[in-house]
């Protein structure tokens, strides 16, 4: 690779996450409701889908957090949400063929577990009487560890949730009270404990470095901890401090965050304790165990991207269900109105609660496949991407120039028509897969940095 002051200016540049291309600073008004409406009426029936459904509340703010979501003030407005979900529901089933095929169900935040029990499983109910499930269909829920009780555990149990993703971000106490998350590792454990216990045996914890007082030793000694809780993947995502974007995040002390040298430690040495433990690392932030399905489908080639990070999900309709959820069809993307009031009006009124989207063009969808298999494999052969979308690779000739600089400074390699991405920079790899983003130059302020 390249020096270290010019690693650092990579490290240090803002481009996309990519969880999907064009990525969501290109969404606007050329999608509205008629046009999600028309996608949904196209869909395949004989195709699974997913869905995703957003629920937009917690308890108490991280300071840290970048999600779409809101302190709920007592149950009454998250009650009063639940019903507009029925009320999408009800607009959905109307233009969707009849009771279509479902492989993945994703429950995100905010925390979806402010449900209560009751609504949450009648929501679960719903849902399973509009869509046919798969057998071996995943049911995934984004968890607060603060927040559950035993009861709430056997419900998400009873209700057929086969997947519990864990926030723990960091067990250290100074970081957990400078970010507004105090959470023990007792009381994580404790939760882990419940869900196997109500037969939810896959579980996923997510981890952070690049917060205020973290340092490497903190960092390491929270991926340890973790590691004792027998997760099946570990997600190590880099703390995105935008205060332009997420004004609470401004409260937090910048001379206490790392700097770019610091986040790559961080984050190095989190990867080492994982894979020493004989997780396998999968693209930019993902560990998995060597059974897990994930690593099986990074050995096959066949993992993907998505917005909840990487995917075992193959369905090329996702259907997001809630305020700012975003649905993802082969025509394109469409994003619900951010926030509740708009959906809720939207709703109300009949309509489809769509805010704005991008329809992909045969230029986005070659791109979008070279970027999806940077993300994931570190590797994509060009010539076959090419002619499987029956392009002259001629029309790469722009990005090849964007990349040549990345080449020389060794953040990727070229062996004829395939581009490798060392393993030295897998880090990097957003910085690489940013060359055949034609879009990005105009929005690069709007993204995080790179590490």
């Amino acid at each position: 690779m390249s020096s270290t002051a010019s690693t650092a200016l990579y490290e240090s540049r803002r481009v996309p996450r990519f969880t999907s291309y064009p990525t969501a600073p290109h969404f606007g008004d050329e999608v509205g409701p008629e046009l999600h409406a028309a996608w949904l009426a196209a869909h395949d029936p004989a195709q699974p889908l997913s869905l995703y459904a957003h629920v937009p509340f917690c308890s108490e703010l991280c300071l840290y957090c970048g999600c779409q979501t809101t302190v709920a003030r007592g149950y009454g407005p998250v009650a009063a949400y639940v019903a507009l979900l029925h009320r999408e529901l009800d607009r959905l089933a109307s233009l969707l063929p009849a009771r279509p095929r479902v492989s993945h169900l994703h429950f995100g935040g905010g925390t979806p577990t402010m449900l209560a029990p009751s609504d949450f499983k009648a929501l679960v109910a719903r849902l399973r009487r509009d869509f046919a499930f798969d057998a071996d269909a995943e049911i995934a829920v984004e968890i607060d560890p603060r927040t559950l009780t035993p009861a709430h555990v056997e419900m998400l149990g009873d209700s057929g949730v086969t997947r519990a993703s864990l926030g723990v971000q960091s067990f250290d106490p100074l970081v957990q009270k400078t970010v507004n998350r105090l959470q023990s590792f007792a009381l994580t454990q404790r939760l882990t404990e419940w869900l196997r216990h109500a037969g939810i045996e896959a579980l996923n914890l997510d981890l952070m470095y690049g917060l205020p007082h973290q340092t490497v030793a903190n960092v390491v000694d929270s991926t340890r901890q973790a590691l004792e809780l027998s997760p099946d993947r570990v997600a190590v995502f880099g703390y995105a401090h935008v205060p332009w974007m997420k004004r609470h995040q401004a409260v937090l002390p910048e001379d206490a965050m790392p700097d770019a040298a610091g986040r790559a430690a961080q984050f190095e040495a989190a990867a080492a304790v994982l894979c020493d433990a004989g997780y396998v690392q999968i693209g930019l932030d993902h560990f998995a165990r060597p059974d897990d399905a994930m690593a099986l489908k990074l050995e096959a080639g066949a993992l993907r991207r998505n917005f909840q990070g990487y995917t075992t999900d193959e369905a090329s309709t996702l259907i997001g269900i809630g305020a700012s959820a975003i649905s993802s069809f082969p025509q394109g993307y469409a994003q619900n109105q951010a926030t509740v009031g708009p959906y809720r009006r939207a709703l109300e009124a009949g309509d489809l609660p769509t805010a704005r989207g991008v329809v992909i063009t045969r230029a986005d969808r070659l791109r979008a496949a070279i970027i999806e298999r940077l993300m994931c494999d570190l590797s994509v052969d060009l010539e076959a991407i090419c002619a499987a979308h029956r392009v002259d690779a001629a029309e790469l000739t722009p990005d090849l120039g964007r990349l040549a600089p990345l080449l020389a400074d060794g953040l990727a390699v070229r062996d004829r028509h395939r581009i490798v991405i060392p393993l030295e920079a897998r880090h990097l790899v957003r910085v690489v897969s940013a060359a055949f983003d034609a879009r990005s130059a105009a929005a690069q302020a709007r993204y995080s940095v790179a590490l």
